[in-house]
């Protein structure tokens, strides 16, 4: 008996469970083990990661040999690679499918990440090491390549304090904690917002104009949650059709003040304290490395240079944009008073009466078009372009781990068959991911050292997931986040970039935008459409007529769009532009900038401050202008293709070579006229929203 025990004990110790991440992985290319991974597997990961981390910089800055791009750059961009495995993995369904271990776990995480980060950028040896070799660096014989990871580490080792004197440098690194701390707080209180509120109806009467998909699905929701008639939400597949449809104007003001007041409504939730804290503290940062602002430091890096370039910009685009919708307004007004309606059109009658001057105009109802847009097909739409333009080919793969029984996965296959990237798609709706869509790593590329590591690449987007008797169906605006989050997408699977500081997206902010917005083009051409869009029903596809009316109204509620869109712009500007936030207060800031701006009250900024999460959850700060700096590149560069063919393999050639394996290698506006021969033109991006003839 004795003997048994002890056998099962040793047989018990020796399958002693090991933590996924502290081994390297048995799948194929590095892929992630979700299926071996639990919540409790992150803290001691983490822990020993940053613990390695440290003893991997010791080494490095102790290093008796003088030093050398090897010695110290690639000792660098090789360090970290256990917190890289586990960061990933862990940042990136922090996002998307976290649980309360993993919440309390990043509350103790972001505090270690700053300390190692300041452990790092604050290592005068180490500084010494790398300021030497970028002193040096023109005579040193580096590639670009190695220029440019060599420039970024020095300007992060500055960034990062490393000039500061010891007093400053304390005061910095309790910014940097603090900052992580109200980031976590604002995300958590957006989450938690959303999450909390629902529309809860039981007369079918105030549901009138609502779509049978919209009206099934809520009464799904209401199932749901034990509750009798429909619920809806905020989460935006609920939500803008919506504000489209349904005929009943008090639901509609409710459910548009629902979303636009989330973070503002003085509960526990609400976040206008932590943007100020947020603002002031990043201001006090800026001040300490020696720049006026916070935009001033943000932006030296990225293509615009300097916050005023971005502004003008930005401005530019507003004074063609205002006008416009002015006159759309106006049209919907006329609607209005046409009707018999004793009012003056509202924020939360845009879309309703947009809706019916489309229908008017166009003959086009966006309901028209979703029985041809299965989420299936429109990614089979843009595998299909991707794989014409760029000689590549995707392939579903059944047999990989997944953190969520939704995601689906794919291998991503060069011309030659060799192995490029595994993709993932989390498609759908669901309470523990946040709004949005976005591309990040779960492996990130590389190629030095003696190891060739290609990337796995993930797409999040919120969709509405099928139902008994519906697949997946997507509005126009769907299909083309599903065209642009591809974009990012291609731009990770595609790098031969040697350095994971350079490889992929880590571009700056102003230049990623620009794959990603590329992509969107091809979504709407009527030749591309025929190719995949597809009747759920009948498999018929997409009819010229329909394509003719969707062409017509290609330009068409781009006043508002732009507005929107710059406004928030402007906002995140604003914000990050001020120096001095003693008496900030945010709903008076974000009401005085509406006035500066003119801006007509039926229309408010894309995101408010108090739901901004590109600007206080991610890296978007003084950064949000990306996407229209971006839109100016990427209207030009799709004239090329519009001249030399769509899908013209030789164009695809190009840009896969010259932007897309690139990543952040060369200066990005070198890139851009390797590509098209010349410097983006303003106007294509005016013509294509429909500013200017």
């Amino acid at each position: 008996m004795l003997y048994a025990l002890t056998i099962m004990l040793t047989i018990s110790c020796s399958e002693k469970r090991v933590n996924p991440f502290f081994v390297e992985s048995n799948l194929p290319f590095g892929a992630v083990e979700f299926d071996k991974i639990e919540s409790t597997d992150y803290m001691p990961a983490f822990e020993e990661g940053f613990r390695r981390f440290k003893a991997e910089i010791d080494s490095i800055a102790a290093c008796p040999d003088a030093p050398t791009f090897e010695n110290t750059i690639e000792a660098l961009e090789g360090s970290g690679r256990l917190l890289a495995r586990v960061g990933n993995v862990f940042f990136n369904l922090m996002e998307s499918d976290a649980d309360d271990i993993m919440k309390e776990t990043e509350k103790k995480v972001i505090p270690m990440q700053t300390e190692s980060s300041s452990y790092l950028y604050m290592n005068e040896t180490l500084f010494n090491r790398v300021k030497t070799l970028y002193d040096n660096r023109e005579s040193s014989g580096l590639t670009v390549e190695q220029q440019k990871v060599l420039e970024k580490y020095y300007r992060r080792f500055v960034k990062g304090g490393a000039l500061l004197d010891e007093e400053v440098k304390a005061r910095f690194v309790e910014i940097q904690n603090r900052l992580g701390e109200l980031r976590v707080n604002f995300a958590e209180n957006n989450l938690n917002e959303s999450n909390a509120y629902i529309l809860h109806v039981t007369d079918l009467k105030r549901l009138e104009g609502l779509p049978e998909s919209q009206l099934e699905a809520a009464a799904a929701r209401a199932k749901e949650k034990n509750l009798e008639g429909w619920v809806f939400n905020v989460q935006k597949p609920c939500w803008i059709p919506f504000l489209q449809y349904c005929k009943d104007r008090d639901l509609r003001r409710e459910m548009y003040r629902a979303y636009y007041n989330r973070g503002n409504n003085d509960n526990e939730y609400d976040n206008k304290e932590i943007i100020k804290e947020t603002l002031t503290l990043r201001h006090e940062m800026a001040n300490i490395l020696g720049y006026e602002t916070f935009a001033d430091l943000q932006l030296e890096d990225r293509m615009a240079k300097t916050p005023e370039a971005a502004y003008d910009l930005l401005m530019a685009i507003w004074e063609y944009a205002l006008p416009q919708a002015k006159r759309e307004r106006d049209e919907m007004q006329q609607i209005i008073d046409s009707e018999g309606g004793n009012f003056k059109l509202a924020a939360w009658d845009w879309w309703y009466y947009a809706e019916k001057l489309r229908k008017l105009k166009y003959d086009l109802d966006e309901s028209q078009l979703k029985p041809y847009f299965t989420l299936d097909n429109t990614f089979k739409g843009a595998f299909m372009v991707a794989e014409r333009l760029f000689g590549i080919r995707f392939r579903s793969v059944d047999n990989l781990p997944v953190y969520h029984p939704s995601v689906a996965t794919w291998e991503c296959l060069d011309a030659d068959g060799s192995h490029l990237a595994y993709f993932y798609t989390d498609c759908f709706v669901r309470p523990t991911k946040r709004q949005g869509a976005w591309m990040t790593n779960f492996v990130d590329a590389y190629n030095f050292g003696g190891e060739d590591q290609r990337p796995s690449v993930v797409n999040v987007c919120n969709y509405s997931a099928p139902t008994d008797t519906l697949p997946s169906l997507l509005s126009i605006d769907d299909v083309r986040t599903v065209f642009h989050e591809f974009g990012h997408g291609l731009h990770g699977m595609l790098t031969k970039c040697h350095y994971p500081s350079v490889s992929g997206t880590s571009v700056p902010s102003d230049f990623v935008e620009m794959c990603s917005q590329i992509m969107e083009h091809w979504a709407v051409e009527p030749s591309i459409l025929k190719q995949y869009a597809f009747h759920y029903k009948t498999g018929e596809p997409i009819p010229d007529e329909l394509i003719a009316k969707l062409e017509n109204a290609g330009n068409f509620n781009t006043g508002f769009e732009t507005v929107e869109l710059v406004g928030a712009a402007l906002l995140d500007m604003e914000y990050h532009m001020l120096t001095d936030y003693t008496n900030f207060e945010d709903s008076k800031f974000e009401a005085a900038i509406t006035t500066k701006l003119g801006m007509i009250p039926e229309i408010e900024f894309r995101y408010r401050g108090t739901f901004f999460n590109h600007i206080f959850n991610n890296n978007y700060c003084a950064g949000y202008y990306s996407y229209l700096w971006a839109e100016v590149l990427d209207c030009d560069a799709f004239e090329t293709f519009r001249e030399e063919g769509l899908l013209n393999p030789e164009t695809g050639r190009r840009y896969r070579e010259n932007i897309l394996e690139k990543g952040g290698s060369d200066d990005p506006m070198e890139l851009y006229r390797r590509f098209r021969g010349s410097d983006p033109k303003t106007e294509p991006m005016l013509r294509e929203r429909g500013l200017i003839k």
